[in-house]
């Protein structure tokens, strides 16, 4: 055993040597690699935003966990990552396994920074001939888990398309009174977006917060919060949300929507768009239909702004047309949308559970490998 510390050299990143995500490319010459979950979050076109270092490294997102193994020419996001290279005796691979392992063992801090505990936290270094018959053992169970996972996630689009299509027959030729969202609106506002890092606090004693990540078509991603000191909460009074808002990410995916809950009443809200619906007007169920419908989606990705990667804002959304029909005939369109969706909202519960099984076998996998029980 050894103190994973001891077991690599941390690269140094320069502060002129990190992109900001709102300057990110959807192409460009350098990849950026960030603490997000893909792999590549990014491009820019300037090489000299190369990150000077010794390749393969293992790229560590400090908020997120994400464990990245990078044998390619890139450049660093912004902030909350970790580029560690690993020591002399120590396989790359086994170090990205060694590092998944490893956030496995302690509790998810939510938003909090997390390597410091995996630094101080013990992996065990056989030989080298070992590291390298775990890593071949990793990587074959994994190769078969990957193929049923590929498989999940090509149902999971094809319901994406579905919804679409539900929404698109259920929304387009509506006859009714024509309205800007501005219109129907009693306000539209967007979340904390100064640097909310000083206001972050950990689960035990926080407020959740919303972010893009819980923010989905229709429902709340009831997972990774960012979670707000009460002092931070109060100091953005202006961003707490409540049951029957509708948030609207901004960037990433943005357009998706979805309404606040009962359950979330109260909590606040980080870079996205709030809108509180006039309900003499508009049902909020019923904007957040739109919202996601295509005829939603393509006002958005006419209103995006910025460079790198886009963003939508106030003034955007309060823009969008709407062509809205009396309450009754909303309520209507409403039940009929969810009596559809709920068929497919049924199909993708049984998606996630099964996806949620491959993750606990791939979990499974990497705790009997460094646990001695795959190679024997």
């Amino acid at each position: 055993m050894a103190q994973y510390k001891t077991l690599v050299d941390k690269v140094s990143i320069p502060p002129n040597m990190k992109t900001k995500q709102k300057d990110y490319e959807s192409q460009g010459t350098l990849a950026i690699v960030d603490q997000g979950k893909k792999l590549i979050g990014g491009y820019t076109n300037n090489a000299e935003m190369a990150l000077q270092c010794k390749l393969p490294v293992i790229v560590f997102g400090d908020h997120t966990c994400a464990v990245k193994f990078v044998n390619f020419p890139f450049g660093a996001g912004a902030d909350g990552i970790k580029v560690l290279s690993p020591k002399s005796g120590i396989l790359p691979k086994y170090l990205f396994y060694g590092t998944q392992y490893l956030t496995l063992r302690f509790p998810d801090k939510g938003y909090a920074r997390h390597y410091q505990h995996i630094e101080k936290m013990d992996l065990p270094v056989p030989s080298i001939e070992t590291q390298q018959n775990i890593v071949s053992s990793i990587e074959e169970l994994f190769s078969e888990l990957d193929k049923g996972v590929e498989t999940l996630q090509t149902i999971k689009e094809q319901l994406a398309v579905y919804r679409q299509a539900v929404l698109k027959e259920a929304l387009n030729g509506i006859k009714g009174q024509p309205y800007t969202v501005k219109d129907v609106c009693k306000e539209i506002k967007v979340g904390i977006v100064i640097k909310p890092s000083q206001y972050y606090t950990d689960e035990q004693v926080g407020i959740k917060a919303f972010r893009s990540a819980n923010v989905r078509e229709f429902h709340v991603e009831d997972k990774n919060w960012a979670y707000l000191s009460i002092a931070g909460h109060q100091a953005n009074a202006r961003s707490i949300v409540h049951t029957g808002d509708i948030l609207i990410v901004r960037s990433g995916y943005p357009g998706t929507a979805c309404v606040v809950p009962e359950q979330f009443n109260g909590c606040n809200a980080i870079d996205i768009l709030i809108a509180v619906p006039n309900r003499d007007l508009v049902l909020p169920e019923f904007l957040c239909a739109y919202t996601n419908s295509p005829l939603g989606k393509k006002f958005v990705n006419e209103k995006k702004r910025g460079v790198g990667q886009k963003h939508f804002n106030v003034s955007g959304y309060s823009k969008m047309l709407i062509s809205v029909p009396s309450l009754d005939k909303q309520e209507e369109i409403v039940k009929k949308i969810a009596s559809r969706l709920s068929v497919c909202d049924s199909i993708e519960r049984t998606v996630n559970t099964a996806l949620a099984q491959a993750e606990a076998m791939r979990q499974s996998i990497l705790k009997k490998a460094f646990e001695g029980e795959l190679c024997k």
